[in-house]
């Protein structure tokens, strides 16, 4: 258990990695599986790209939903109507309205008269059915009363009184006494109740029932048979086939068995193309691939462009474009490089081609987007570098738009005006989300960007405050190293923000004991003429431990706390080495090596090349153009034969052109110019 628990702890970075690439993995297939797997895009009445479509199982061809709803309407239109009767009591009625009769003002032998046909129209409807209204479309359906027992029987529209066949009825009977026709119809339509009524929730049950039995199949393909052909038109019945078949392919993946075989497919792909990420990092940038963090926020950021868009094809899949896909390498580029924000962009888009229906022109638009984009905005802190890119990220999404259109459909009608719109909102989406994000990281993952690197450089802050006023000369220095390192930076593509924070920030360590230190030695006191050369030594290397620790204290990214750690590499404090050679040969020179590291990337070594150039220019005396040029490539090739460069990531031609950079500007400090002859 002991040797279990030893391994585990010895490869925890490993077992990490392997963590997170498998949940990313599962993630992601999860996130396919809520996608349409069918892999054609159609549209009807235009021709098929694709090549000859056959049939891959057998499955029935379903009605369009036109088809389903006219039939739906039609047996609506037709249904019977259904009527239960009402109790009524016929004495009690007649009473009521002989008594209203009876009351009015009539003579008695109108009374009488009105009271008899009143007592033979009263029997006469209650011996057939009375509805005051039928419903309009009595005449083209069926009319059937529900018994007791639950049995619809048939009746005939001659059997049912209503209000106006009654009327016309009075209207026969006393079509010479106008006065009593409207006294005796007021009574009935007020007083004489129906004995049936719509039976409503039998008209509904067998509603249902009816069209239940409505079949949305039209016809069958079988396995094999031709659908369509490349290059044929999408006819409407072609189109129904092509959406029965669709709706048919989720229900055939849906099958465990094919689950099983089409999730294993998915696992390797996506398993490739992982692994292929993880190879570039650790062949290319082993910075980020030993950094379990960084590549966390890679991971996390391909898991939230797959989420964004799988939601998006699954729920809105005619707004594709407006996902801002592009904003990934721009994020990417501004937390490492625009190398590794672009191969992320490109593998992740290669991932999103499993989830879309048209994938080449998908994946061809934003791999060319994403192209754009890193190559357009050289900084991310400057918000028109931003705005410039997002201009051209639209219009390449246009163009690129158009020429398929051109290829697909030979001119330019039918165009879909509504997808320049998402362009725009693509691109209004990139600019307003991608500098939030890029905090959010910065919080989430404990990493510094750009943008931030920006506001470290700033010499308002705190920190360097306290420098400038406890040791001015040691902060004159850092701006001048800060000048001559982003100077070098720019010359050999490094990220010259980074080195010049990292050269601002390089000496911090020296606040604590600043008269220990050349540049600060304003008064002529040096204080290392009473202190032994060990001694001496030990002060000068605690600056680097000092400094780390105030970069930590102050809450400094690790970005520039490398710079710190390491500006002098493992390098010898020459001159008290020397020093104490003189008094003891045998003397051990580790006690004059700085801790080191030495540097890893392009960008510290630059800084550790400005820092010895910018300090040791001050010893010269008198100096020349000569003078200049062979100091300057005396203390880098030291520096370079001393191995102090042998691990960070910079060729011998970055370092020339170094060198004369560095030898231009010491020149432009010292106002060096060409002696004429008299």
């Amino acid at each position: 258990m002991k040797k279990i628990l030893n391994y585990l702890y010895r490869h925890t970075f490993l077992i990490y990695k392997v963590l997170i690439l498998t949940g990313a993995l599962l993630m992601i297939i999860y996130l396919f599986s809520q996608t349409d797997s069918f892999q054609y895009e159609y549209v009807k009445n235009e021709t098929w790209r694709y090549k000859n479509l056959e049939a891959p199982f057998d499955f029935t061809i379903k009605k369009s939903k036109e088809e389903i709803q006219k039939k739906n309407d039609s047996i609506k239109q037709h249904i019977p109507l259904f009527f239960k009767k009402k109790p009524v009591d016929i004495p009690v009625i007649l009473s009521q309205i002989d008594t209203l009769i009876v009351k009015s003002a009539y003579s008695n032998p109108v009374k009488n008269k009105l009271i008899r046909l009143n007592r033979k129209l009263v029997s006469e409807i209650y011996n057939k059915f009375y509805l005051k209204n039928l419903p309009d479309n009595y005449k083209n359906v069926q009319l059937l009363l529900i018994s007791s027992k639950h049995t619809p029987n048939k009746i005939s529209a001659n059997t049912v009184y209503t209000l106006d066949k009654i009327i016309r009825v009075l209207k026969r009977k006393l079509s010479h006494q106008p006065d009593y026709l409207q006294f005796m119809t007021r009574i009935y339509t007020e007083h004489l109740p129906e004995n049936i009524e719509v039976d409503t929730h039998y008209y509904k049950r067998y509603l249902q029932q009816k069209l239940a039995e409505v079949s949305d199949n039209k016809g069958q393909i079988l396995k094999g048979e031709s659908i369509i052909k490349k290059g044929e038109i999408v006819t409407p019945e072609k189109y129904e086939i092509l959406n029965s078949l669709k709706s048919a392919y989720g229900q055939y993946t849906k099958k465990s068995f094919h689950k099983v075989w089409i999730y294993s497919g998915y696992s390797v792909l996506v398993a490739m193309i992982l692994l292929m990420l993880l190879l570039f990092l650790k062949q290319y940038r082993p910075e980020i691939y030993e950094n379990n963090i960084k590549i966390s926020l890679i991971i996390f950021n391909i898991l939230l462009m797959l989420a964004l868009m799988t939601f998006t094809v699954k729920y809105y899949p005619t707004y594709v474009f407006v996902v801002p896909l592009a904003i990934l390498p721009l994020i990417l580029k501004a937390f490492f490089d625009a190398r590794t924000g672009l191969f992320v962009h490109v593998l992740t888009i290669l991932l999103l081609g499993f989830a879309i229906t048209n994938s080449f022109e998908f994946i061809f638009l934003q791999i060319i987007a994403g192209i754009v984009s890193i190559l357009t905005v050289s900084e991310l802190t400057k918000r028109s570098n931003l705005f410039t890119a997002v201009g051209n990220i639209v219009l390449v999404y246009s163009i690129g738009y158009l020429a398929f259109h051109l290829v697909y459909e030979g001119d330019f009608s039918m165009i879909d005006y509504n997808i320049f719109i998402q362009f725009i909102f693509n691109g209004l989406l990139t600019i307003a989300l991608s500098h939030q994000l890029i905090l959010l990281y910065e919080k989430l993952f404990g990493l510094v960007s750009d943008v931030s690197l920006l506001e470290y450089s700033n010499t308002n802050s705190k920190l360097l405050k306290r420098l400038a006023d406890k040791a001015p000369g040691t902060f004159n220095h850092s701006m001048q190293v800060a000048n001559l390192a982003e100077a070098a930076a720019n010359a050999v593509h490094a990220n010259s923000l980074l080195v010049r924070a990292g050269a601002i920030y390089h000496d911090i360590g020296k606040m604590l004991n600043p008269f220990y230190f050349t540049e600060n030695q304003t008064s002529g006191v040096n204080y290392h003429d009473d202190l032994p050369p060990e001694e001496s030594a030990r002060i000068i290397i605690q600056h680097v431990l000092d400094g780390v620790e105030i970069a930590r204290k102050n809450n400094l990214p690790d970005r520039i706390i490398d710079f710190i750690r390491t500006h002098h590499g493992t390098g010898l404090v020459q001159y008290f080495y020397k020093k104490a050679q003189e008094q003891n040969p045998d003397i051990d020179t580790n006690i004059f090596r700085y801790p080191g590291p030495n540097p890893f990337n392009k960008e510290t070594a630059i800084l550790m090349m400005a820092d010895a150039v910018e300090a040791a220019s001050k010893s010269l005396r008198e100096p020349t153009a000569e003078k200049i040029d062979n100091f300057v490539d005396k203390i880098i090739d030291n520096q370079l034969h001393s191995g102090l460069l042998d691990n960070a990531n910079i060729t011998l031609k970055e370092i020339s052109i170094i060198k004369k950079l560095f030898k231009k500007k010491l020149k432009n400090i010292y106002h060096l110019r060409i002696e004429y002859p008299e």
